[in-house]
């Protein structure tokens, strides 16, 4: 069988296990008909896959049953929050809501749509067809908001809809916050403490906070964020930096779209969970047999400086490791490379350490790239020498190097000549190899057991 799995659409935490609902094609590798699937997992890591959450089944979904996301509200009850299609002739677009038929079930295995559905339709003026994905709600001062993204000429809308029962639903006069970068979509927003790692419940609202607005971008087809504060009373969100709708920092500069994070009770963290949706045609996915791959999930937290979030792949992970190799004071010439011998699996965990003599030709920083790092590294490529670097790791190489993926290193130096670095991919050219730079190279890999190439849902559902 053939199937597409893309964004993740409600991770929670719920009675000991975690739940992670996602956007899912049975019936082809590519992005139509698509439904509501479930996985469970103790740990984040290893997943069992249960029937599907929700299919069109009502009037307000019957043309389709798009993303969204989950909620658990004050009696501990999860409500999965989605965008339904209910016209055949365009995709109009109203909010839904679900419910557990059974919340005693910790597995959460069947949903019901109450008959109060749609919670929330667009108002008269609205663009109709860039009006989706509900966010996690949050309830302060009695009331519970939502987000609901759009797009109004060119921008970007992060419209607030508030309710006290989560059935009737206002939209506030203004959006949460708007800017000029097209269709948000998969809007995400949350607290983050000040200082330290402590993840906080969406619905934590004090002094010792910072928020986080994450959205997807339509048509750039990436995740960026924003840190700044979030005033209840005027329903507004003003970044900190007012130009990081411009500056756009970033989840992640690889394959990494309409990422969600939820807060883990268990362990008092917030984990991002997002979407590799690939850079494969629609014919090599439907002759592979399958379509988009979840990434591991990662801790994320605010960094001392308050200016960028950190993130780290959950502990978990580290429970896939099996044997260690070591490569220490080797050698790299220009344009030398070697092998690390005695890697026996496709995923591996590597550190590695680069002694650098000098950075004194390291090339000036156009500060035209400042807002677009990866454009600056398709530009100067893996294989352009530069005054310092490149210098980093071929990963999926070939015996013969006609096919490899390189993770590398270049440095810069700004108007003041402090370093600029630059950690680039370049996956043009798709063992372990190194190359460039005269360096002294310190390598530590663990490996990871074997199974984690296989798509984490590419499996037969199973019963629990």
């Amino acid at each position: 069988s053939v199937h597409v799995d893309n964004f993740g659409t409600g991770p929670l935490y719920y009675k000991g296990w975690y739940h992670l609902f996602y956007q899912y094609n049975p019936k082809g590798a590519d992005w139509v008909n698509t439904l509501w699937a479930h996985s469970v997992s103790r740990d984040l890591i290893n997943w069992n896959v249960l029937g599907l959450a929700l299919e069109p089944s009502i009037r307000s979904d019957q043309y389709g049953v798009w993303s969204g996301s989950a909620t658990i509200l004050l009696d501990g009850t999860p409500v999965l929050v989605y965008t339904g299609i209910n016209r055949p002739d365009t995709p109009y677009q109203v909010q839904n809501v679900a419910i557990p038929k059974n919340k005693s079930d910790p597995l959460l295995r069947e949903w019901v749509k109450p008959d109060y559905n749609p919670i929330i339709v667009p108002d008269s003026g609205m663009n109709v067809t860039q009006f989706r994905d509900p966010s996690t709600a949050w309830h302060i001062d009695g009331q519970w908001r939502i987000l609901v993204g759009g797009e109004k000429g060119s921008h970007g809308q992060a419209y607030v809809y508030r309710s006290t029962d989560f059935k009737h639903w206002v939209r506030a006069k203004h959006p949460l916050h708007s800017a000029t970068s097209g269709m948000w979509e998969c809007l995400d927003f949350f607290p983050v403490l000040i200082q330290g790692q402590k993840g906080l419940d969406t619905s934590e609202h004090s002094g010792r906070v910072k928020y986080v607005l994450k959205s997807s971008l339509e048509k750039a087809r990436y995740d960026y964020y924003t840190i700044g504060t979030y005033n209840s009373r005027t329903e507004r969100y003003v970044p900190d930096d007012l130009n990081g709708d411009y500056h756009r920092l970033r989840y992640d500069y690889g394959k990494f779209y309409a990422s969600k994070t939820f807060f883990d009770p268990a362990r008092q963290r917030r984990v991002l969970v997002g979407w590799a949706n690939e850079s494969d045609t629609v014919p090599d996915d439907i002759a592979k047999g399958w379509s988009g791959i979840h990434a591991i999930p990662r801790k994320i937290w605010l960094d001392p400086g308050g200016k960028q979030l950190v993130q780290w792949p959950i502990e978990e992970v580290e429970q896939l490791r099996r044997k260690s190799v070591s490569v220490t004071n080797k050698v790299v010439k220009p344009r030398n490379h070697f092998e690390v011998k005695g890697l026996e699996t496709y995923q591996a965990d590597v550190e590695v350490s680069f002694e650098i003599p000098s950075l004194e030709r390291a090339e000036p920083f156009d500060h035209a790239f400042s807002n677009d790092a990866p454009k600056l590294c398709r530009m100067k490529g893996a294989d352009n020498k530069g005054g310092v670097g490149p210098f980093g790791l071929w990963v999926l190489a070939s015996a013969n190097l006609e096919e490899k993926t390189a993770v590398f290193f270049r440095i810069f130096k700004d108007g003041h000549g402090k370093p600029v670095v630059l950690m680039c991919t370049d996956p043009s050219n798709l063992l372990l190899c190194l190359l460039a730079g005269h360096l002294l190279v310190v390598i530590l890999t663990s490996q990871l057991m074997p199974g984690l190439s296989t798509p984490t849902f590419h499996h037969p559902a199973r019963s629990l």
